[in-house]
């Protein structure tokens, strides 16, 4: 057994010591035996696509609360640098387990290291993991990472709309358990955008690459009732799938084409997607922004940014499931010819063949009275972001056999 390995069995008994961990549940012991039979890789558990954020404070902590899919050993964080045109350094960095609000359970917070140092400087455009932390992390553990950032100029990097009250404090008290010093509430992640973990070489992960619908916009912030959060809840329960790690790739107001609300689908691609540890399966809804802009994008623009993304993500190895673009009628940029292109687009997603698998978002959501709305009973209020009973039989529709496709 490796070093690592042997580590994560003695921090399950020593939970005090050793955590961020959680008690072993029959599911985590097999999955424990099944990976000492066939070996380990790195997948990603969690994931948020960057964005350029406006100037911070120098100095500054952040006490950020993520929802982990797969579990695993050996976490490890990914911190970005990328819209930044300064340096930054990361000073302190610590993870553990949430209790409630910004306090953490007794015992369970560590610290993470960078090339065995306690702190890093990531160069503008960069971005950095940290060193493996022993230990197993449970499946859909509510994690904290918190960061003490010095020296921070110009722009920040982060993911604007969380749905997920994290907090600031000033000073650095990334070590304390205590909620006391965290008394500044946000609703942003500031330079952390992934984590992994080191599970089964059969587990792999699926990327939600999206817009605000896949960011969560209209679900209940702090619920983890976006539509990727159900899909992991059912494929943690689904004995049959391989697949459990789920990173949500949605931006809001992102596009397929046009850089705006993040860099587009096609820009982010590599950063946000392709670079994820253990990814089998990307799927793909996006399209709504670029339709509803009145730029005059049309279907077979549209189209040929699909086909771009299908190549690139086919490759890399990896399945590309589709899904067809949600009813808007009621928004107000809503029109005929916005419409014409959606419907274009759908009859080409559904029909095409280009991806490896289709879910009809569009037949899921859809008023039967009024094909071109959302159906009230999952309208989030504005006639396009659903809410979480949308939210849920967007995930519900989802086949998990689809998503082993590459496997």
């Amino acid at each position: 057994m490796r070093a690592n390995s042997a580590v994560g069995v003695v921090c399950a008994l020593v939970m005090a010591v050793c955590g961020p961990l959680t008690a072993t549940s029959p599911a985590q012991a097999e999955q424990t035996a099944q990976e000492a039979g066939q070996g380990t890789h790195t997948v990603v558990t969690w994931g948020a696509g960057a964005e350029k954020q406006g100037p911070g404070p120098a100095d500054r902590g952040y006490r950020l609360i993520v929802r982990t899919s797969v579990g695993g050993t050996d976490l490890r964080i990914r911190l970005s640098n990328a819209f930044g045109d300064h340096p930054v350094t990361f000073a302190s960095a610590y993870a553990g387990l949430r209790k409630q609000g910004a306090e953490l359970v007794r015992g369970s917070n560590r610290q993470l290291t960078f090339g065995r140092a306690a702190y890093v400087t990531v160069p503008a455009g960069e971005t950095v993991l940290s060193d493996p932390l022993p230990g197993r992390l449970a499946a859909e553990s509510d994690l904290v990472v918190s960061l003490y950032v010095t020296g921070a100029r110009g722009p920040t990097t982060g993911h604007g709309m969380a749905m997920q009250t994290s907090y600031a404090a000033a000073g650095d008290h990334t070590a304390e358990e205590s909620a006391a010093n965290w008394t500044d509430p946000m609703g942003s992640w500031y330079w952390l955008d992934a984590i992994s973990v080191e599970t089964s070489a059969k587990t792999g992960a699926v990327v939600t690459l999206g817009d605000s619908i896949t960011d969560g916009w209209a679900s209940t912030t702090d619920g983890n009732r976006r539509w990727p959060d159900y899909l992991s809840r059912r494929l943690r329960a689904a004995s049959g799938s391989t697949v459990k790690g789920v990173a949500n790739e949605g931006i809001s107001g992102n596009k397929v084409l046009a850089d705006g609300a993040g860099e587009s689908a096609l820009n982010r691609l590599e950063r946000d997607v392709l670079s994820q540890p253990g990814v089998s399966t990307v799927f793909l809804f996006e399209g709504i922004n670029d339709i509803k802009a009145h730029t005059g994008v049309t279907a077979d623009a549209l189209i040929a940014g699909y086909r771009q993304i299908i190549d690139r993500a086919h490759a890399e190895g990896k399945c590309v499931v589709g899904a067809t673009v949600m009813p808007f009628k009621g928004w107000y940029e809503y029109d005929a010819e916005g419409e014409a292109v959606r419907q274009e687009v759908n009859d080409w997603i559904r029909d095409s063949g280009a991806f490896d698998a289709v879910t009809d978002f569009d037949r899921i959501t859809r008023n039967p009275y009024d094909q071109q709305r959302i159906l009230p009973f999952f309208d989030g209020g504005d006639h396009l972001h659903p809410n979480d009973k949308g939210m849920q039989a967007m995930a519900d529709a989802v086949d998990l056999s689809a998503l082993r496709c590459a496997g």
